[in-house]
Formats: structure tokens, C-alpha cells, sequence
């Protein structure tokens, strides 16, 4: 079992996140989120490169369970590592462990200034259910219903 520190995870969010500090003028909220707690209370999933000796973190998800759904926190994908499918494969996985702990839903939010992620989540099967300005960020809310209503 390897393990991975989270000046790898750090590292590999700051790359996917950092095309957005001039776009928002600020850095985006992901960047500023304290992995150590996240990892310690095992809410951090990681994919690796396929060298897994090299330690490299292609992506990430953070996911953290509420009292009826599960929350996606972050999905980051390393730039090199973009168009592969991962973000996709990471969403799929966030789907089956919400499945699998009897979640009746999953939700997350993204920036206002994210506009690929407002096209591409609904593509999934996420629908808005708000927007609001929260710790200074314009966030849009989402979600994704797993039991038929």
C-alpha cells in the first residue's frame, strides 16, 4: 500500500485549480481547504498515474457523507491528466459509494466562473437546485437523486 502525503494532494489541486485565480481574482476555494483534516478523516480518494512508484496523483475526489446525502466537496483532475475520462471515472465512483452507504442523493456545487463544470454536470444527470454567495464565493448548488422520487 502506498501512501501519499498531502503536499502531493495540495499539489495536484493547485494545478487544477490555479487557471482560475485570475478568472476569479481570488484563489478558488479548493486550494484553501486544509487536506490534512480531510485526509485524516478519510474523505480524500486519490487516483494515481499508472507508475504508481512515481507517486504521481493524476486526481482526486472529496466526499464527505451528511445525514441523508453525500456531498462532493472537489473533484481535481491534474492538468496532464485532463480528457482522459477521470473526473467522469471519479463522479461514477462518488455514485456507487453514495449507492452503497444507502444515500438518497448526491450533491455538490461548483463556481459561478466554472462554466464547464455548469454544462458538464448536468450531462451527468445533475440538476441546480440554488445559487448563492457563500464565504465570498459565488457557488451554484447541484444535485443528483439516487431513489426515485
Amino acid at each position: 500500500m502506498l501512501y501519499f502525503s498531502g503536499t502531493a494532494i495540495v499539489e495536484c489541486v493547485n494545478a487544477a485549480y490555479n487557471l482560475y485565480i485570475d478568472i476569479m481574482g481570488r484563489r478558488p476555494a479548493p486550494m484553501l481547504a486544509d487536506y490534512k483534516e480531510l485526509i485524516s478523516n478519510n474523505f480524500v480518494f486519490i487516483v494515481t498515474d499508472r507508475d504508481e512508484l512515481k507517486g504521481l496523483i493524476v486526481g482526486l475526489i472529496v466526499l464527505i457523507p451528511k445525514d441523508n446525502y453525500l456531498l462532493i466537496e472537489n473533484v481535481a483532475v491534474h492538468p496532464t491528466f485532463q480528457g482522459q475520462g477521470i473526473g467522469r471515472k471519479l463522479i461514477e465512483f462518488a455514485m456507487s459509494f453514495a449507492k452503497e452507504a444507502l444515500f438518497q442523493e448526491v450533491r455538490l456545487y461548483t463556481n459561478e466562473f466554472m462554466t464547464e463544470n455548469l454544462a458538464y454536470y448536468p450531462k451527468l444527470g445533475f440538476f441546480e437546485l440554488g445559487r448563492r454567495t457563500e464565504d465570498g464565493y459565488r457557488r451554484v448548488y447541484m444535485s443528483k437523486p439516487l431513489i426515485p422520487y
